[in-house]
């Protein structure tokens, strides 16, 4: 499958999706006009990535430092369908950054790994994020 990458914009984050090495990279803001339309195709090429069989582990990271309402809803979306193929077996591992600084980000991290327990969750304190 085709690696995917978008470089951010003042709204959008970075998306390195290197399906090859399965490894998964979303890093930046996210508050995009339309988060349906950002995500939308995004989540759609992750679920076909999954759906072409098992793959070794799967590694996430996700490096946020600020994301808005709209954008919770798409992510809750990804990482459900990232849920969803961890309860059918295959072993993902997401690793959260956060701002040592930050709570919020901290505590929507453990909201996920409380949500999609499926996952194995990791959480990182940087500075600065």
């Amino acid at each position: 499958m085709q690696s995917l990458y978008l470089s951010a914009s003042p709204t959008s984050p970075e998306i390195d999706f290197r399906f090859d090495q399965h490894s998964l990279s979303i890093k930046g803001e996210s508050y995009p006009e339309n988060a349906a339309a950002f995500y939308g195709p995004l989540i759609t090429q992750v679920q076909a990535y999954l759906a072409s069989g098992p793959q070794p582990l799967i590694v996430v990271h996700v490096s946020l430092a600020y994301f808005n309402s709209s954008s919770t809803k798409m992510l809750f979306a990804l990482f459900d369908a990232l849920n969803q193929a961890a309860l059918q077996g295959q072993a993902i591992r997401l690793n959260w950054y956060y701002d040592e600084d930050d709570d919020t980000i901290l505590e929507f991290g453990e909201e996920l790994r409380d949500d999609f327990s499926a996952l194995e969750f990791y959480a990182h304190s940087v500075s600065g994020v």
